[in-house]
């Protein structure tokens, strides 16, 4: 009989483990919600802090008193509202209906994509969005991000849709008054609300199994020779070698998405949370900012997306969240 037991090798979760497509997270869906607002919004990754809070979880047995939380800083300048798009419902998916721009787009958006010199007038668009709205089935937000207003040294925007809550005639109606203003990250999400958070990994190169599958180091005695952080096997090799055996390869720099994370605070006053001499390999906040409980999946100064939770808690703590003591002690940037 076996002496012991031990775990499987060779993690079958997120395959294959290549590189991300793009710097810059892909949101592939999105939730029904009732209400008419946008799902989703993006910050900069700052870096994380520690709080303290007020416990305000019934099922605590640290209820009511102050606890320690390690928190995660985003800093998230407002989203500029350049077009809106609009989705019908067809037997193969989604497919888009039209889509209407503003005249006078944000500068450096055309570091991203070759702008059109004669877009056509506001009016005549619209015209064309009143003759097919019957059949608009979804309404999506073309929005550009503005990091140059942060301190990251970045000109170069983002430019992504965000869908919009509600019924197609009032989304519609919610999307084009919208349509060339700023949209802030305290007119999507309030304080105490969870969010889905989906971003690009940090990425760690080629990497062996021992580091990239946790595989057991072998004994650097006996009959060893041919080295230790390697696999005793990889197996039958006819008809194939199985995918699921432990081999070296890429990791990090994968889409990752975290269900459920708790926005503690979004923050008008960035002095109140800036240490002396700025974050780490960020610099200090310049504009508004949110603090998330927990860690997130990225580096610094990557662009960070926000949804509203596509697979909700039952359980949702409803209070805004009380802190009484947000750390401006930190490593200060060199």
């Amino acid at each position: 009989m076996v002496k012991d037991s031990k775990p499987r090798r060779g993690s079958m979760a997120y395959y294959p483990r290549a590189r991300a497509k793009s710097i810059v997270a892909r949101i592939r869906s999105w939730p029904e919600v009732d209400e008419v607002r946008p799902l989703g919004f993006a910050g900069y990754k700052v870096g994380m802090i520690h709080v303290y809070m007020i416990e305000d979880n019934p099922n605590s047995p640290f209820y009511g008193r102050e606890v320690f939380k390690a928190v995660t800083v985003l800093e998230c300048p407002p989203l500029v509202v350049v077009g809106v798009r609009l989705y019908e419902n067809t037997p193969y998916g989604l497919k888009t209906l039209t889509e209407i721009w503003h005249p006078q787009l944000p500068k450096y958006i055309d570091r991203v994509f070759t702008v059109p010199k004669n877009l056509p007038p506001l009016e005549e668009s619209l015209k064309k969005i009143e003759e097919v709205k019957d059949r608009v089935h979804k309404v999506r937000l073309i929005v550009c991000t503005q990091p140059w207003r942060t301190g990251i040294g970045k000109k170069k925007p983002e430019v992504f849709e965000i869908e919009i809550g509600g019924k197609p005639n009032e989304a519609l109606k919610y999307a084009l008054d919208k349509l060339g203003k700023e949209l802030k990250v305290s007119d999507v999400f309030k304080e105490g609300e969870y969010v889905d958070v989906i971003a690009v990994t940090k990425g760690k190169g080629f990497q062996g199994v021992v580091k990239r599958f946790g595989v057991k180091i072998l004994p650097r005695w006996h009959k060893h020779r041919k080295g230790a952080r390697r696999i005793g096997s990889i197996g039958p090799t006819k008809p194939a070698v199985m995918f699921t055996t432990p081999r070296a390869g890429q990791m990090g720099f994968h889409q990752r998405t975290e269900y459920n994370k708790r926005i503690l605070k979004i923050g008008d006053n960035p002095e109140e949370i800036n240490p002396k001499g700025g974050f780490k390999h960020y610099g200090i906040i310049r504009n508004q900012y949110v603090l998330i409980e927990g860690s997130v999946p990225g580096a610094t100064k990557r662009l960070i997306k926000l949804r509203v939770p596509i697979r909700p808690r039952k359980i949702i703590h409803t209070s805004t969240p009380q802190i009484t003591y947000i750390s401006t002690v930190g490593t200060p940037s060199k």
